[in-house]
């Protein structure tokens, strides 16, 4: 896991689309809302009580039948994957997507419309750096049952290559390669969903696409078409007359490319990595991508993600010339012997701050915590930790020498490993969101011998000495 020099991209104003539910044919108002720093992508049903939110993250995929669907506490969100691709195509970080029914309009079976109304309302960036998961082995996911198979490889870039093959003449084998997210919006947001006949006739039967209509699916003719069929469907699509074109597809739709399906898998991948909920930096090969594959694999991925990210443990040159030594931090932290935990800072900037603490049995806090069994009080590693992110939040201001920091809240503390006299204790303090009115809202993690023993999200003030 590392930090790129890009920061976090948001909406500037909410902007609504309206149109029909492809599964449910009624009418659905998707409204985008900007959110803010390290949110990411949710969906907000305000048409239900409570108005639940359901994160796009692959644990809450519960269906890939005619597009993802995800379930949160029985609260549903069907065919997420079309609008989550619209965002990562525009490098958008954080949304909050407002429906008033289970799935978003279907528009034109692509991601175009979303596009549009995304770059309508604006993007802009946030303070807060993106983060992003720079693939460096080999990661694999197959489904053995029908073949399907995804792929990432390291890449200087986000890529994404998909090869389909439907083994029918009339689409065949079909190939899509996207070398450039910047690329997206112009090669692949318009491409439109499809489908075989067959399917058609089932679904038709089973009134799963009342949204449908010949301007927004793609249907492939693999099949001898009846008279009969042909009267269902030309009633089912609200058409006086519907014929074959001779490259196999219902007339009243022309394809944009020759490989226009091949282009909506990969739209229909990059919508599903979505929720893995991390950029990725890596090259996707995709060999006969659906759904199911694409939230399975996604699903691995975040699994990986978070394991990297909890055992990424920093590495630094404790030989080198600290940034700050004893002296400029006592010269800026009011803390004093023996409650100055912190004895070097190896990093500061305006979002992260790194100290370094040299745990020796001299310690006074040993004598009690516990006679012959010297540990290090987590209270204390937490100590440490927040007045390490009290130089990230006292370098703010010209005179931090007149200055006290406070606590407001810790969370999400847990303790992993003991610190015993001979360890050398590292904190890493990264900002959660912007510092504002001398109020420091950190993830803090504490590292010894290669390990991370601690970790906690905290909220620090400063304040003005003999301020009452």
């Amino acid at each position: 896991m590392m930090k790129t020099p890009q920061k976090q991209r948001t909406i500037a104003k909410p902007v609504t689309l309206t149109g029909v539910g492809l599964h449910t044919g009624e009418s659905v108002t998707l409204k985008f809302v900007p959110a803010a720093e390290n949110y990411g992508y949710a969906f907000k049903r305000v048409d239900l009580e409570g108005e639940p939110v359901i994160e796009a993250d692959a644990n809450y995929v519960v269906n890939t039948q005619r597009g993802t669907n995800l379930e949160k506490r029985g609260v549903k969100i069907q065919t997420s994957e079309h609008v989550l691709a619209a965002l990562v195509g525009l490098e958008i970080d954080n949304v909050i997507m407002e429906l008033n029914a289970p799935e978003p309009p279907i528009m034109d079976g692509s991601a175009k419309y979303f596009v549009q109304a995304l770059e309508e309302a604006g993007i802009v960036e946030q303070e807060a750096d993106r983060e992003v998961f720079v693939v460096k082995d080999i990661i694999s996911y197959k489904d053995e049952a029908t073949g399907s198979e995804i792929t990432v490889i390291p890449s200087k870039e986000y890529q994404v290559t998909t090869m389909v093959d439907f083994g029918t003449k009339v689409l065949g084998t079909q190939n899509a390669t996207l070398e450039h997210l910047s690329d997206f919006k112009e090669e692949i947001s318009a491409a439109r969903t499809f489908s075989f006949l067959h399917e058609l006739e089932m679904l038709l039967e089973n009134g799963l696409i009342k949204g449908g209509d010949l301007n927004n699916a793609i249907v492939y003719v693999d099949k001898e078409i009846s008279e009969g069929t042909m009267k269902k469907l030309e009633k089912a699509f609200n058409k006086k007359k519907l014929s074959v074109k001779p490259n196999g597809i219902l007339d009243n739709l022309t394809l944009h490319q020759p490989n226009e399906a091949a282009r909506h898998k990969l739209l229909d991948v990059v919508g599903d990595l979505a929720l893995v909920g991390t950029r990725i930096q890596g090259k996707v090969i995709a060999t006969k991508p659906g759904h199911f594959v694409n939230t399975q694999f996604a699903k691995k991925l975040a699994k990986i993600i978070k394991l990297e990210k909890r055992n990424n443990v920093p590495t630094y040159d404790l030989n080198a010339q600290p940034l700050m030594d004893i002296h400029q931090i006592m010269a800026m932290l009011p803390h004093r012997p023996p409650f100055l935990l912190i004895d070097r800072i190896l990093e500061l900037t305006d979002q992260h701050v790194v100290g370094m603490k040299n745990v020796t049995m001299n310690e006074p806090f040993f004598v009690g915590h516990f006679p012959g069994a010297p540990v290090m009080p987590g209270v204390l590693q937490v100590e440490a930790m927040a007045q390490t992110g009290g130089i990230l939040v006292l370098s703010t201001v010209p005179d931090p020498e007149n200055y006290l920091t406070l606590f407001m809240k810790i969370d999400k503390v847990k303790f992993k490993r003991q610190v015993l006299p001979g360890d050398t204790l590292i904190f890493h303090c990264s900002l959660i969101s912007p510092i504002r009115r001398g109020i420091c809202h950190m993830q803090a993690y504490a590292y010894a011998n290669g390990k991370l023993v601690s970790e906690a999200e905290m909220m620090a003030q400063i304040v003005k000495k003999n301020q009452k």
